[in-house]
């Protein structure tokens, strides 16, 4: 069985880090921090580009070399208010010290210092929708290839209403052949409403060498190294997810699989 599944390793303080190394790839980082009020992070980016995602709470942030104030606003992320981000470039330090009880998102692929550092949302973030039918879902793009703040990074928050089906129909994207696809690795946060729920998700390759059906709950994170990765929301639950996506190219073209091709 892959081990595609991370479960947090703690309840406070940094709970996932999930590096190119431990992952079993090349590009994707990400980390998660569950802070009180008062308490602090700080990380040295290296050779890496961050995106930091308050997801919930609020902090106080300084980073390359600048004070960028508070950021965030919601309190919980079922709210669905567009969030507040940083973009942090690579050879940076960056900090926070939570101002409320706060969760902030660390999202890493390899900088090469093509971008500044500069904040991202609220505004210009759009809730918007997605799919149609159980299909739906909505999406908050933070950095997808239409805003050219990073290097390497695509992030994006998806809100899966309950009993809907999500990264569907099934796609993948794990071949480096621009325009037809780009390979690009990929995780998955996610978060339940009720938190005591849970969703599914399934990663699998189309010669099936790779097929993992996995039960998500309120805070674990999967990691997809290849092949397509639908996930669905219980009726009663609703499910949110935080994408990062990085491969060698900054461009997001994916294949159906066959069995959903029509659906296209």
């Amino acid at each position: 069985m892959a081990d595609l599944l991370k479960k947090p390793f703690g309840t406070h303080g940094k709970v996932h880090e999930i590096t190119p190394a431990s992952a079993g790839w090349r590009y994707v980082g990400f980390a998660l921090y569950r802070l009180r009020a008062g308490e602090g992070a700080r990380e040295v980016t290296g050779d890496r580009e961050v995106i930091l995602v308050m997801v919930e709470g609020k902090a106080a942030f300084t980073a390359a070399g600048q004070d960028w104030g508070m950021l965030g606003e919601r309190m919980s992320v079922f709210e669905k208010t567009p969030p507040h981000c940083l973009y942090v470039p690579n050879g940076q330090e960056w900090a926070a010290v939570a101002e409320t009880d706060c969760v902030i998102a660390v999202c890493s692929a390899p900088g090469m210092g093509g971008h500044a550092a500069r904040r991202i949302g609220p505004d210009g973030i759009t809730l918007t929708q997605r799919g149609e039918g159980v299909n739906t879902r909505y999406i908050n793009n933070i950095a997808m290839e239409n805003e050219d703040y990073c290097d390497s990074l695509l992030v994006t928050e998806v809100f899966t209403p309950a009993g809907h089906w999500s990264s569907f129909p099934s796609h993948r994207h794990d071949e480096d052949d621009f325009p037809r696809i780009t390979y690009l690795e990929e995780t998955y946060y996610h978060r339940l409403n009720p938190a005591d729920g849970f969703g599914i998700q399934r990663v699998y390759t189309d010669d099936g060498q790779l097929d993992e059906t996995m039960a998500v709950k309120d805070g674990d994170v999967v990691c997809v190294p290849r092949g397509h990765h639908p996930c669905g929301a219980p009726y009663g639950f609703e499910m949110y997810y935080l994408n990062v996506m990085a491969g060698p190219l900054r461009k997001w073209r994916f294949v159906p699989a066959p069995e959903v091709e029509h659906l296209f």
